[in-house]
């Protein structure tokens, strides 16, 4: 059994007040105790709006946690002392970051839907400096750039999911693609293969790819497929590496120095989705072979993302609703 930390510590949480109410207010007498407070009907509550949706957690060389507040169009940063701030704003509806080999920060980006389109960017954290490393694939453009992951070769992998309105342009692009040192890019998952790829990671000896799989419809894949990875950076041999339907399936992930997934997955409470409550909100921790070795609960929706961070790589970060989580693990991490 892998020994973890299993109570996760809240580091910071993106508050905002809505509405502030400048007039006079006038108490009401408190109801005595001849006088019991009356109980309402069954009402049904909804959510008007949120104020916040984190995901996509990296750590830099320094420390410093970097990730995205989606409600809000924005990149935090998190220094080492506890300090949250602003790094980018807008941030084009980034989602999934990660800091590649030489500590350039990599991000997927849905785009604002006029002047910037959906794009992976690569930003020079010395210069500020932001390069489109990926926007369109055969002339057509991506979809919704979600996640990311690199091998040891310095090849980017991501995942870009199909959009609710697809243009004429994006029709039939999604997938997984592969962009070389070079710059040049290949997609190398495509449908039928792959229907709602989201979170992607690539193994630390570089033999296994991972995707998560987050189709919400009635009978649609709620899984993680693992391919063989070869050296020229193609995949094959799929198969299931765990299924989480019909719960709600993983969205991020990340992994450690021995090959065992962290998988951010599972609902405290079921959201108007074909999804189950199945799968128990938490970091789902599987061994290679597919072993749920450890579950950590985390108790706010909606669990997105995972990395690790820490001068040791044993902090791991968890993005879930307007909160970022750190537990402490006994294995070292990798910063796939």
């Amino acid at each position: 059994m892998l020994s973890l930390a299993r109570t996760a510590t809240f580091v910071a949480a993106l508050v905002a007040v809505p509405l502030l109410i400048a007039a006079c207010t006038v108490e009401a007498p408190a109801p005595s105790a001849d006088t019991p407070m009356p109980v309402a009907a069954s009402r049904e509550v909804a959510v008007a709006t949120t104020v916040a949706f984190t995901e996509g957690p990296t750590v830099a060389e320094d420390g410093t946690v970097y990730f995205t507040d989606l409600g809000n169009n924005r990149i935090m940063r998190l220094s080492t002392d506890g300090q949250l701030s602003t790094f980018r704003e807008p941030s084009h509806r980034a989602n999934g970051l990660i800091f590649d080999s030489a500590w350039r920060l990599l991000a997927c980006e849905s785009g604002d839907g006029d002047t910037v389109l959906p794009r992976v960017t690569r930003t020079n954290m010395e210069t500020g400096e932001i390069e489109v490393i990926a926007d369109a694939f055969e002339g057509k453009q991506l979809h919704s750039p979600n996640d990311l992951s690199f091998d040891g070769q310095g090849r980017i992998y991501f995942t870009d999911r199909p959009g609710p309105n697809p243009r004429p342009d994006q029709t039939g692009v999604h997938g997984v693609y592969r962009v070389d040192p070079d710059g040049t890019i290949a997609r190398i998952l495509t449908e039928p293969e792959v229907v709602r790829p989201n979170g992607i990671v690539i193994s630390p000896d570089d033999r296994t790819l991972y995707v998560i799989e987050t189709e919400q419809s009635e009978g649609g894949p709620r899984l993680i497929r693992a391919y063989d990875l070869s050296d020229a950076g193609t995949v094959s041999n799929m198969r299931v590496f765990h299924d989480f339907y019909p719960g709600r399936s993983g969205d991020g992930m990340t992994i450690d120095s021995e090959g065992n997934l962290y998988v951010a997955a599972g609902l405290n409470r079921r959201r108007g989705t074909s999804e189950t409550l199945d799968t128990v909100a938490g970091i789902h921790v599987f061994s290679p072979e597919g072993e749920l070795l450890e579950h950590i609960p985390i108790p706010e929706d909606t669990i997105t993302n995972v990395a690790f961070g820490g001068p040791d790589l044993r902090t791991l970060y968890v993005t879930a609703g307007k909160t970022l989580f750190s537990v402490r693990t006994d294995i070292t991490g990798t910063r796939r």
